[in-house]
C-alpha cells in the first residue's frame, strides 16, 4: 500500500470532477501534480500542489482552484481535516482508521511491503568496481562497489530487470606491467635475489603468492624462454590470479556480480568485435577520416598532425571528436569501450549505468555520445561519479598499506570495522560528495554511528517480541494475525511512526528513479529515530511501553506496530547490503 500513489489517484479523481476542470481537460496535464509529505508535519499528514501547477493552464487563481479541489476532498471518508497554504498548497490530514488499514497492510506485507514496480521491467545493466585486474581492490574501489551493488539492490526492488556487472580491464598496458612483476616474483621464488622491486613495477607483496605457483608449475622453464614466449603465459596465470583475490574481496564486502566480461575477448581474433562496432558507427554516418586540433594550452614539442579514424562524436553531445584508430592502424582505448556498449545494446538493455571514479569525469560526455550514436537515443546512459574516500583514525590519516605497497586495501578496511559498517557508512553521503570515513567512529555505539543506530533499532524490535514471550508465555504470538489487531493502534505518537512508515515505498521509488541510494540510508536512520524516540518516551510514560503486563490486549497490538518497523529496517538494510541482527552485545 502506497499511501502517496493512492492519494494521487483520489486527488486525480477529484479534479476530474470539478467543472472548471472538465471544460478544459485537453489543456491540463496531470503530470506535475505531486503528493508529498508537508515541510512541517504539524500542517498535516500530506499536502499537494495541484492547484499550485494547475491554476495557469485553467487561466484561474491558485487558491480559487484550491478552493475548488478542497470542497471536492472534503467528500472523502479517510480525510478529516484540510487547509490552504500560502498561495494554495493543500494541506490534508488523514483519519486514524486510515493509517490503521495502512499498518495492517504493512504487516501483511512484511520485507515485501515498498516493493515498486515502477521500474515497469526495464533492462538495466549496472556496471560499477571494473577495477584493473593489478592487485588487491583498495578503498577508492570500495565506495564505488557499494553503491552500485546497492543502486542495483535498489532498483531490482523497484521494478527494474537488473544485471550486475564487471568490466575486466584485462588488455592493455598494466597487464604487461603486471606480467613483469609477477615474473620477477617468479624469480625470486626460484632462489634469485630480485634486490628492490624497479619502478614502474608493482611492489606488493600480494604478488609473492602467484611468484610461487609459477615456480611449482613451471620450474625454470619460464626463465629460459623468450618475453615473448613466456609473457602469455603468465599473463593468464596472473589475471587469473588476481580476479580470485578480487572476488574475494568483494566477497567479504558482499558485493555480488551477475556478468564478468572480459576486455581481452573484445581484442580476440583480430579484434574482430571492435571492428564491427567501427563498422556500425560507420554505416551510421558517425566515423570519418580526419586529424584533430592541437591541445589547448601549451602543446607538446612531440605533437604531430595526423590524420586517423575518428568518431563524429561532437554531432552528439561531446566537446571534441574521439579518436578509434591511431594513424598506425592501431585501436584507441576507446574503441575497445565502443565495442563494449554496442555489446550491452545487442544483449537488450534499456538503461545503462556506469558506476565510475572521480577521476572519470572525462568519460562522461563521449560515453552519452556513444549511446546516443549507437542506440539512435534509445538506450538511456547514466554515468555516476564516487568521489574519493579519506581515512582516518581517531582524525588522524591512516597510512598506507605494507601488503599493497602504497595503499589501503579494502579487504583491510573490512576485516577492522566489519563489512556492515563499511557498506552502510559508504552510502551515508551522496557519492558525488567526498567521504571521510573514520575508524573510531564507524566503530562506536552511538546514535552518532548511523549503522550501529539503525541495527540496533532492529535488534530492539526483536528485544520487544522476547519480551512479550516472557509476559504473555500462554500466547502463540508468532501465530497471530497482528495485522488484525492494528485497529487498536490509537496513540498519536504512534500513529506518527505509522506515517514514518507510509514514506519507505516513495523513498524506494525516488531514490530508484533518481538513482541515489544514500536516500534509502538517511530514511532508515530516520526511521530509526522515530523508534527509539518512541521507545524512550516509554521509561517515563508506562502507558506507552511496547509490553505492558497490565494492558494484555494493547501490548498485543502493539507488537504489530513493532512488527511492522521491523519488517521496513530489515528491508531497507538488505537493499544496502547490511545485515539486520536480532539482537546486539
Amino acid at each position: 500500500m502506497n499511501l502517496f500513489a493512492d492519494f494521487e489517484t483520489r486527488i486525480e479523481n477529484a479534479l476530474e470532477s470539478i467543472d472548471l476542470i472538465k471544460e478544459k481537460r485537453s489543456e491540463v496535464d496531470f503530470a506535475r501534480v505531486a503528493v508529498e509529505p508537508p515541510r512541517d508535519p504539524s500542517h498535516g499528514d500530506i499536502a499537494t500542489n495541484a492547484a499550485m501547477v494547475l491554476a495557469k493552464p485553467l487561466g484561474t487563481n491558485p487558491r480559487a482552484l484550491a478552493e475548488l479541489i478542497v470542497a471536492r476532498l472534503k467528500e472523502d471518508p479517510d480525510v478529516v481535516d484540510l487547509s490552504i497554504a500560502g498561495p494554495g498548497f493543500i494541506n490534508i490530514r488523514l483519519s486514524k482508521e486510515y493509517w490503521q488499514r495502512l499498518l495492517a497492510a504493512v504487516i501483511r506485507q512484511g520485507t515485501d511491503y515498498g516493493r515498486s514496480t515502477v521500474g515497469a521491467g526495464r533492462k538495466t545493466n549496472v556496471e560499477y568496481v571494473s577495477a584493473n585486474p593489478t592487485g588487491p581492490m583498495h578503498v577508492g574501489h570500495c565506495r564505488g562497489a557499494v553503491v552500485g551493488d546497492a543502486l542495483a539492490n535498489l532498483m531490482g526492488f523497484a521494478g527494474y530487470e537488473v544485471t550486475k556487472e564487471y568490466y575486466i580491464n584485462d588488455a592493455g598496458s598494466q597487464i604487461d606491467v603486471l606480467a613483469r612483476s609477477v615474473f620477477l616474483r617468479y624469480r625470486e621464488a626460484l632462489g634469485e635475489n630480485i634486490g628492490e622491486i624497479p619502478a614502474g613495477l608493482y611492489p606488493g607483496d600480494y604478488l609473492v603468492p602467484v611468484g610461487k605457483a609459477l615456480a611449482e608449475e613451471f620450474g625454470v622453464r619460464l626463465h629460459n624462454m623468450p618475453e615473448d614466449d613466456w609473457m602469455p603465459l603468465v599473463k593468464d596465470r596472473a589475471i587469473d590470479a588476481m580476479m580470485v583475490m578480487i572476488r574475494e574481496d568483494l566477497e567479504a564486502l558482499n558485493v555480488h556480480h551477475d556478468v564478468f566480461f572480459s576486455e581481452r575477448t573484445l581484442h580476440a581474433e583480430g579484434a574482430q568485435r571492435i571492428r564491427a562496432a567501427i563498422n556500425d558507427l560507420t554505416f551510421k554516418g558517425h566515423v570519418y577520416r580526419g586529424s584533430l586540433p592541437p591541445p589547448k594550452g601549451q602543446v607538446p614539442e612531440d605533437w604531430e598532425d595526423r590524420e586517423q579514424t575518428l568518431f563524429r562524436s561532437t554531432e552528439v553531445g561531446d566537446d571534441i571528436d574521439r579518436p578509434l584508430i591511431k594513424s598506425d592502424g592501431s585501436y584507441t582505448y576507446f574503441a575497445a569501450d565502443v565495442a563494449y556498449f554496442k555489446d550491452k545494446f545487442d544483449r537488450g538493455y534499456d538503461e545503462m549505468i556506469y558506476v565510475l571514479g572521480a577521476d572519470h569525469g572525462g568519460y562522461v560526455k563521449r560515453l552519452e555520445a556513444l549511446a546516443r550514436a549507437i542506440s539512435d537515443g534509445s538506450v538511456k546512459l547514466t554515468v555516476l561519479l564516487c568521489q574519493l574516500v579519506k581515512l582516518y583514525r581517531n582524525g588522524e590519516p591512516v597510512k598506507m598499506s605494507k601488503r599493497s605497497g602504497d595503499f589501503v586495501t579494502l579487504r583491510e578496511v573490512v576485516d577492522e570495522v566489519g563489512r556492515d559498517s563499511v557498506r552502510f557508512m559508504m552510502l551515508y553521503r551522496k557519492s558525488s560528495e567526498p567521504l571521510d570515513f573514520d575508524f573510531a567512529k564507524v566503530t562506536e555505539q552511538s546514535k552518532d554511528n548511523p549503522v550501529f543506530y539503525v541495527q540496533y533499532a532492529h535488534a530492539r524490535c526483536m528485544s520487544v517480541f522476547r519480551q512479550a514471550r516472557e509476559a504473555f508465555p500462554d500466547v502463540d504470538i508468532d501465530c497471530l494475525d497482528l495485522s488484525e489487531l492494528a485497529k487498536d493502534i490509537v496513540d498519536d505518537n504512534e500513529i506518527q511512526l505509522i506515517g514514518k512508515l507510509a514514506e519507505y515505498p516513495r523513498v524506494v521509488e525516488a531514490a530508484a528513479q533518481s538513482q541515489e541510494p544514500h536516500r534509502l540510508a538517511f530514511y532508515l536512520y530516520d526511521l530509526a529515530s522515530f523508534f527509539h524516540a518512541h521507545w524512550n518516551k516509554g521509561k517515563d510514560q508506562p502507558e506507552l511501553r511496547f509490553v505492558n503486563d497490565k494492558n494484555r490486549e494493547l501490548s498485543i497490538a502493539r507488537l504489530g506496530l513493532v512488527r511492522a518497523v521491523a519488517s521496513v529496517l530489515k528491508s531497507g538494510l538488505s537493499i544496502t547490503g547490511t545485515a539486520a541482527p536480532d539482537e546486539m552485545r
